[in-house]
């Protein structure tokens, strides 16, 4: 152990560790190029922490890392930031070091915002940690960093970001310091709904109700903005797109009410497969209810008030939820990555309400919209969970009861006639609101990114797919 701590000494003292604990002019100049810790040293599986080479009083302090995404979109970047705090005025140098790994493995790029961090690579991983300019000397409370983590090009799975910190007491010596480590996970990227082309964009889209020369899909790559046009299905036939296949692509599929049928266009090769799931009566709700990245087909029967799930990584789930009059409104509430069994009840003199059995965090249930208000829960805040939501018909307005405190919020964006058609168009991870007008054949979506979306698209008798699950 000895032998450890001395050339952990060595190695800081030439890298430039010695900046978080030197006020010298000596060390400054030695150290132009680095005053960072040496790689390694995050806490994270196969590393060691700063503790290997520092020691000192109890931790008193906190450290974190804040502002990761709940989950990430392949090649997207994120700005996090790494914060100590602290109420023990003896604490006067800070500093940090942090990587990301699935498993054990190397993903994901750091990039400095500013002079008080740099990065590093060793050993394939990334790392990002304080400089000179970033110890923050004589600063008392804490310190704070603000970076960029780019998440890999592809689905690598959930990824963690590793940290570990250092609140010293600018002693000049290695004593007297106290060290921290933590990590957060940032869950597999989730696939986005009616994103046909796998970009993580929902796709404008609308299906075709011919009766004699076959129904219709058409829909507009955000991709590369090319069209795709397929024939699958009947007028009476119920949409039901979604990624069932598991390839991060929505497939083409329909649910026929006289046969209790499930057709499927896989969009890996245009191939489809059909089963029975269901009878007359029912109401598809189809989504991930197991949490395998695989839509799973369901039905709500209101005669009984009952949920049907054929679960894709097998077995079928029988749950009695709702009432008579009961309407689904599937979607993830808790963001554990599986959808919840979720019920709209339109209630016209005691206020409309929503019952969600969440497959965490367990039952809730609260009052919002009225009984002529569509449903269009989706993730409008970006947290990683479903928000309850409406749409009101009559005066175009959107309300929104965010996930994370239950406040609401409300705006314009629609006219009477419109269909709303909520969905992820500008591929940042949130729900957009957005409306499709059956007169013009015109799509309207107010991209949170991206800003105001026009699109026009489709012809008068079209039904556009993003409203499939609208109620």
């Amino acid at each position: 152990m000895n032998r450890i701590k001395i050339a952990c000494l060595l190695v800081f003292g030439v890298v430039g560790i010695v900046g978080l604990f030197t006020n010298s002019p000596l060390v400054t100049s030695a150290l132009s190029s680095s005053h960072g810790p040496p790689t390694g040293f995050t806490g994270a599986p196969d590393e060691n922490s700063c503790s290997a080479c520092h020691s000192g009083p109890s931790n008193s302090g906190q450290f974190a890392i804040l502002d990761a995404p709940p989950f990430y979109i392949p090649g997207r970047s994120y700005q996090v930031r790494v914060k100590h705090t602290t109420n023990d005025l003896t604490r006067l140098r800070w500093g940090f070091e942090m990587t990301s790994l699935v498993g054990s493995s190397p993903v994901g790029n750091f990039t400095n915002l500013d002079g008080t961090t740099q990065v590093l690579t060793d050993n394939g991983r990334s790392y990002i940690e304080h400089t000179f300019d970033g110890i923050y000397t004589n600063q008392t409370g804490g310190a704070e960093w603000a970076v960029s983590w780019t998440a890999p090009s592809s689905n690598m799975g959930a990824v963690s970001l590793y940290a570990a910190g250092n609140q010293a007491d600018n002693s000049h010596t290695t004593d007297g310091d106290q060290i921290y480590t933590t990590n957060v996970t940032i869950a597999a990227p989730r696939p986005t709904a009616f994103d046909f082309d796998g970009d993580y964009k929902t796709d404008i889209s609308i299906f075709r109700p011919n009766g004699a020369t076959g129904s219709e899909w058409w829909y507009l790559k955000s991709s590369n903005g090319g069209n795709y046009a397929t024939q699958f299905g009947t007028p009476t036939d119920k949409l039901v797109a979604a990624d069932y296949t598991g390839d991060g692509k929505a497939d083409i599929a329909f649910w026929r009410p006289s046969t209790g049928e499930w057709f499927i266009l896989r969009s890996e090769d245009s191939s489809f497969y059909a089963f029975p799931f269901g009878a007359n009566g029912d109401i598809p709700a189809p989504a991930d209810f197991d949490g395998d990245g695989k839509a799973d087909a369901a039905v709500f029967r209101p005669s009984s008030a009952t949920w049907f799930i054929q679960n894709s990584g097998g077995g079928t789930t029988i749950q009695a939820f709702g009432a008579a009059g009961d309407v689904p409104v599937v979607g993830d509430y808790d963001g554990d990555g599986k959808a919840d069994i979720a019920i709209f009840r339109p209630n016209g003199t005691t206020g409309s309400e929503w019952w969600i059995l969440r497959s965490t965090a367990g039952l809730i249930a609260t009052q919002f919209g009225t009984p002529t208000d569509k449903t269009v829960p989706g993730d409008y805040t970006g947290d990683g969970k479903t928000d309850v939501a409406i749409w009101r018909p009559s005066n175009g307005q959107w309300y929104i009861l965010r996930s994370e405190d239950l406040s609401f919020y409300a705006f314009p964006f629609g006219a009477n006639g419109d269909i709303p058609v909520p969905g992820d168009y500008d591929g940042d991870g949130k729900t957009d609101a957005a409306v499709f007008r059956p007169s013009s054949s015109t799509w309207f979506a107010q991209g949170s990114t991206s800003g105001t979306i026009i699109q026009q698209f489709g012809a008068a008798g079209d039904v556009p797919v993003p409203s499939e699950f609208v109620r």
